[in-house]
């Protein structure tokens, strides 16, 4: 079997198994990266002060929900494949999952990074920890968006 006869049979399902991929991949390896550098942050916090650990996990957690939103959009693609599923839906899950996995990581990285800054404002004045926590879920509000739009997307089509 050529490879054009192989993709024209299974090209479906690559395409749609190709978007999971991303929709996993990409926002899944932003927010690794976010949570991994409130996490550094936060360890130099401990060392001075263990007792805001509580704090701190609060906040490392919050660039975590990309990665987990991915995901979520994975499972709901796995629902619609199957064997014989034709290029042409393929390529529309694999379209779903293109809002979700392109603003998935700069929109955890960009957590992240107020996150960091946001363990430096505890680490001076632990009243302000509020307004962290409403700067990084301004970021989080684009993050859901894209959520939100791969999922309608991939509900606004049926075939």
């Amino acid at each position: 079997m050529k490879f054009t006869e192989f993709f024209i049979e299974n090209g479906g399902i690559i395409m749609a198994v190709l978007g999971m991929a991303l929709v996993i991949i990409i926002p899944g390896s932003g927010s690794a990266k976010g949570v991994g550098m409130v996490g550094d942050a936060a360890s130099g916090l401990m060392a001075e002060e263990p007792e805001k650990f509580g704090k701190t996990l609060i906040i490392q957690l919050l660039p975590a929900s990309q990665g987990l939103y991915g995901f979520v959009i994975a499972i709901m693609c796995l629902a619609r494949l199957s064997a014989s599923m034709p290029l042409q839906e393929g390529l529309f899950v694999l379209a779903a999952c293109l809002p979700m996995a392109i603003v998935g990581y700069p929109s955890a990285l960009a957590q992240g990074r107020i996150s960091v800054n946001g363990i430096a404002l505890l680490a001076r004045d632990e009243e302000q920890m509020t307004k962290t926590i409403i700067y990084t879920i301004m970021v989080e509000t684009y993050a859901l968006l894209a959520f939100v739009s791969s999922l309608i997307i991939l509900n606004t089509v049926s075939f």
